[in-house]
């Protein structure tokens, strides 16, 4: 069964500012070839890399780590999962940003997320969170 790997492990992999945790993110990402994602990961990496890195990501190179990213399993976003994300942020008391990530691997059929955003060790919706830098 595929990890579904979160935006701000994908976003350390190219963050030279942050050694430490880019060589772990990336030996995440080279241990699971068969990873999923979203298409909010994919919107939320080109964000940070092309607006907050410094310098920025150029936008050609940004448009070819997103045609890399493109190679994953991504799940789409549609309305049902909006929906069911806003029942999971409610009852989970979670960002919608962050229900949202929760029900993709649910979609998915992920047994676990590998994020630096959640507790470490917590079971929301059947997802096990796994924070890689702990």
């Amino acid at each position: 069964m595929a990890d579904f790997i979160d935006t701000n492990i994908v976003v350390y992999a190219f963050d030279n500012d942050e050694p430490v945790k880019q060589a772990r993110a990336r030996e995440v990402m080279r241990e699971r070839p068969d990873a999923v994602i979203s298409t909010q990961v994919m919107l939320e990496w080109y964000s940070v890399v092309t607006r907050k890195f410094s310098p920025p990501m150029p936008a050609e190179a940004a448009g070819e780590g997103l045609t890399a990213l493109a190679g994953l399993d991504v799940v789409p976003a549609d309305r049902e999962l909006v929906l069911r994300a806003a029942e999971t942020a409610d009852r989970h008391q979670l960002s919608i940003w962050d229900a949202m990530i929760i029900e993709s691997a649910v979609v998915a059929g992920c047994a676990t997320l590998i994020t630096e955003d959640l507790t470490d060790g917590a079971v929301i919706r059947g997802v096990a969170v796994h924070n890689p830098f702990n």
